[in-house]
C-alpha cells in the first residue's frame, strides 16, 4: 500500500505516546513543531495514534498544501513505540506494514482469523 509518492529524502516519523484524535492538521502540525522539533511543512510524514490504538492520523505537506489522512483498523491495533514524548523514525516499507495492521518491527499480522 503506497499512498504517498515519496522520494528517498522523505522520512516517516511516529509520534510516540497517544494523541487526541479530534485534532486536525493545524494542531498536529503545531505538535510536530513544538514537541517533536521538526518542520511540519518539510515534506515528511508524521503519524499519530489514538488512545485505543485502532486509529492513526498522518499529516504531510506535499509542497502545495496540507494533507491529513486517517486510517482505522476494524480488527487489531497499530503497533506503536512505547517511549513517551518524542518521535521514532521508520522506513516507508515499515509504514506500509503499519498501515496494514502488521507489526512493522516484526512483520506478522496483529490478529488471527478464527475461521478455517
Amino acid at each position: 500500500m503506497n499512498l504517498f509518492p515519496m522520494g528517498s529524502s522523505v522520512k516517516v516519523w511516529l509520534a510516540t505516546g497517544h494523541t487526541d484524535m479530534r485534532c486536525g492538521f493545524p494542531t498536529l502540525a503545531l505538535r510536530v513543531q513544538e514537541i517533536l522539533k521538526h518542520d511540519p511543512l518539510a515534506g515528511h510524514l508524521f503519524c499519530f495514534r489514538g488512545r485505543k490504538g485502532d486509529l492513526i492520523k498522518v499529516i504531510w505537506h506535499d509542497g502545495q498544501g496540507a494533507c491529513l489522512f486517517t486510517r482505522k483498523l476494524e480488527r487489531g491495533r497499530f503497533i506503536w513505540p512505547s517511549v513517551e514524548g518524542g518521535a521514532v523514525a521508520i522506513s516507508p516499507a515499515q509504514l506500509s506494514y503499519l498501515l496494514s495492521g502488521i507489526d512493522w518491527r516484526n512483520p506478522q499480522e496483529t490478529w488471527r482469523s478464527t475461521r478455517v
